[in-house]
């Protein structure tokens, strides 16, 4: 009684690791089960510091005497001297979403409206006191910003029209 038993739960037991196997019929290796990554498109490159001077940051921007506080391979920073003085920031970004940057700045209380620079689509930022300003380019997958912060001492005019003619300036000598 006992071999009767084995043999009909062996029975068993092998139905049911023949039904958890793969079906030997179908060929399912066409079939993937989530879609291959993206490859992202490498834009052309947009220089050290977005190709543009020291000197042509400090004139368009109207900061005075500046200083380049940070350079690195995918930005740069100019300040004027002084506790909470005028900034312009340049950042690269390869392979990432321009839309995720653009919702962060509207968590920032700024409205992303849609420009062309050259004609290259992107939006620029003003934040409601008017010291702020975001400007960003799409480049294929990747995208460059231009970012200006009046501080206390704050040049006159739009802080938006100024990215705008940093960014000119860079859509004009991309390589």
């Amino acid at each position: 009684m006992r071999i009767g038993a084995l043999v009909g739960c062996a029975a068993v037991l092998s139905l049911l690791l023949t039904a958890c196997g793969s079906d030997g019929d179908k060929d399912n290796s066409s079939t993937p089960l989530r879609p291959p990554p993206k490859v992202a498109t490498l834009g052309p490159f947009v220089g050290e510091c977005g190709h543009v001077t020291d000197d042509e940051v400090r004139d368009i921007a109207g900061l005075g005497q500046v200083s380049q506080v940070l350079k690195n391979s995918v930005g740069c920073n100019w300040q004027s001297a002084g506790f909470n003085s005028p900034s312009v920031t340049f950042a690269s970004y390869r392979g990432s979403p321009i839309a995720r940057e653009k919702a962060w700045v509207s968590t920032q209380g700024r409205n992303p409206q849609t420009i062309d620079v050259g004609g290259r689509t992107g939006w620029q930022a003003l934040d409601p006191t008017g010291e702020v300003c975001d400007l960003a380019v799409q480049l294929d997958d990747d995208f460059f910003e231009w970012s200006m912060s009046f501080g206390f001492f704050a040049p006159s005019g739009n802080p938006c029209d100024r990215m705008h003619k940093l960014a000119e300036l860079t859509v004009q000598r991309l390589q």
